[in-house]
């Protein structure tokens, strides 16, 4: 998704994952993962409680970039959207895809078309059914080119007819057709085991087409939304609240309110004064909570790698990184486990490939360009720069504040062993992304990319393929182009699996992302009152089944 802003990463170094949480409901169709390849992924589980006390969560949250479905591109509108917001299928802490709207659904003999049965106790928030006609307005409204959404072709454009929708050719999807108020059926141009899971991502989620016509652009403020919660107050950079929906097709939740506060003040302090009820913990605590004398420590839980990667990317077509000898220097020159262990404090965990460990497809077999001085400065001395490197500006989201302890160290690495001057340079969050997307950054750091379905083709297919709009380095390889297409469509697990694996070998040696941490084990505070609260690699919807005990 997702791009994660990595200064809010550094800032926060363990910002809670907001992911988690059952969603129950009937059996259908699950997406298999890869066999042994983790999507039974471990899950912090914390006081587990049948109980239906209802009360009110508090913790810290950001401001979303937007609350509309349709235009969500990053994690923080996404912890937000997955609460008001539902589509046909959802993830479950299983890691599986389960029922939300749709009860059912059949996936035809050639694997390309798809027909769902809505639930029939599907409401909106003000108790009006979900019908077809809903879902075919929102994926229609979704791909509208007025809608201006970042991520509907990256997530839908499989979906026959969609780009005709998108570029203006069309009004409606001709892949999309209602066969009755209650069942819809969706074609898609090639048979792609990853299809059902793309359809848990915000942009496929179902809206009111009444909603939004009588409350114009105002009406995210009073969304009429299908998900577990209602937006009941949003103040932006002071707080934002979500209340209990009581009509929940799949249950409603234990809690009456979750109330994220905004405008920020030390999180740790609020914790131990009782203003809120779960925290991350910086590095500056760790050493305090781990130890099993201090009062904190009983609160003390333990959350699993989240499925992300922070890197820094290389634009292909620019000098010097138009010369794949600079990119390999660059990645032999940095010392990766020097940094997380005495800056990172053993936080992070180096990463050498671009699937983080325990996610669908990793093998640990990719061999990475490891830290090698003697042979970064030789590929720089033979690359077409080597007497005359042009001006290198590193480009990273931000406002005047620190660029990362992590990222100075690794300029001063390239400095003190290839001679390589590098220059940083800040750019607000929205134009960064405007810039990113637009492919005019040099070099470019400060995000990193979020998994947000258990698939291969989320990491590899979406941030490499050539005709990807995700692909910000402009990276393009006819033969990774290939080997990407042929897993697309490869019906058997281990055939796609090892697609995958050729193709991302090729892209770590091609050095155009040079991959840097993936997230490791979290430490987290959650008052003993707070039951139910789950912790799993994806931002899946997980508050319902929290309860608070008192």
């Amino acid at each position: 998704m997702s791009m994660r802003h990595r200064s809010t990463f550094l800032a926060a170094f363990w910002t809670l994952a907001m992911v988690a949480a059952a969603c129950g409901g009937d059996s259908g169709p699950a997406l298999d993962p890869a066999p042994g390849a983790s999507a039974d992924q471990p899950q912090a589980s914390v006081r587990d409680s049948p109980g239906k006390v209802r009360g009110v969560l508090r913790r810290i949250g950001t401001d979303p970039p937007t609350l509309d479905p349709h235009q969500v591109a990053d994690t923080n509108s996404a912890v937000y959207a997955v609460e008001i917001f539902g589509g046909l299928v959802t993830i479950g802490p299983d890691l599986k895809i389960r029922p939300d709207l749709a009860q059912s659904w059949e996936v035809s003999p050639d694997r390309m078309t798809y027909t769902f049965h809505l639930r029939p106790d599907a409401r909106f928030h003000d108790g009006k059914p979900v019908t077809a006609q809903d879902v075919k307005y929102s994926l229609e409204r979704a791909l509208d080119p007025k809608t201006l959404s970042p991520t509907v072709d990256t997530y839908l454009g499989d979906i026959v007819g969609a780009m005709d929708r998108l570029k203006g050719r069309a009004s409606e999807i001709s892949g999309v057709k209602v066969l009755d108020d209650l069942t819809i059926q969706i074609t898609i141009d090639a048979p792609k085991a990853y299809f059902l899971a793309k359809l848990t991502y915000p942009v496929a989620f179902v809206v009111d087409r009444e909603n939004i016509e009588k409350e114009g652009r105002d009406w995210i403020r009073k969304p009429n939304g299908t998900g577990p919660f209602k937006l009941r107050e949003y103040r932006i950079g002071e707080r934002l609240v979500l209340e209990r929906n009581p009509n929940y097709h799949l249950g409603p939740a234990k809690l009456e309110r979750v109330e994220f506060i905004l405008s920020g003040g030390s999180a740790m302090a609020m914790y131990e004064n009782g203003e809120i009820d779960i925290t991350s913990v910086g590095l500056a605590d760790m050493d305090r909570v781990t130890n099993a004398n201090d009062p904190l420590n009983q609160d003390l839980v333990t959350a699993p790698p989240g499925f992300d990667i922070f890197y820094i990317g290389l634009n292909f077509r620019e000098p010097p990184f138009d010369d794949i000898k600079v990119r390999q220097a660059l990645a032999h020159a940095i010392n990766k486990q020097l940094i997380a262990d005495q800056v990172m404090a053993n936080t992070v965990i180096p990463a050498n490939a671009i699937l983080p460990p325990g996610f669908p497809g990793y093998t640990g077999q990719i061999q990475g360009l490891d830290y090698d001085p003697e042979k970064a400065k030789e590929l720089l001395a033979s690359s077409r720069y080597a007497d005359a490197m042009p001006r290198i500006i590193l480009t990273v989201p931000g406002t005047g504040g620190s660029v990362g302890l992590d990222m100075e160290v690794i300029v001063q690495m390239w400095q003190d062993t290839l001679g390589i001057q590098v220059e940083f340079q800040q750019v607000e969050w929205a134009t960064f992304l405007g810039d990113l997307r637009a492919q005019r950054f040099q070099i470019f750091a400060g995000l990193g990319w979020a998994a947000d379905y258990p698939d291969p083709q989320n990491f590899l297919d979406i941030n490499f393929h050539s005709k990807s709009p995700l692909n910000h380095t402009g990276y393009a390889n006819p033969q990774v182009d290939r080997l990407l297409e042929e897993a697309r469509v490869a019906a058997v697990w281990e055939e796609r699996a090892a697609l995958y694996q050729e193709a991302e070998q090729i892209i770590v040696n091609n050095a155009v992302w040079l991959p840097l941490w993936f997230t490791a084990e979290r430490m987290v505070l959650i008052k003993p009152y707070v039951h139910g609260y789950r912790l799993t690699p994806l931002i899946i919807p997980k508050l319902r089944e929290v309860s608070i005990v008192e």
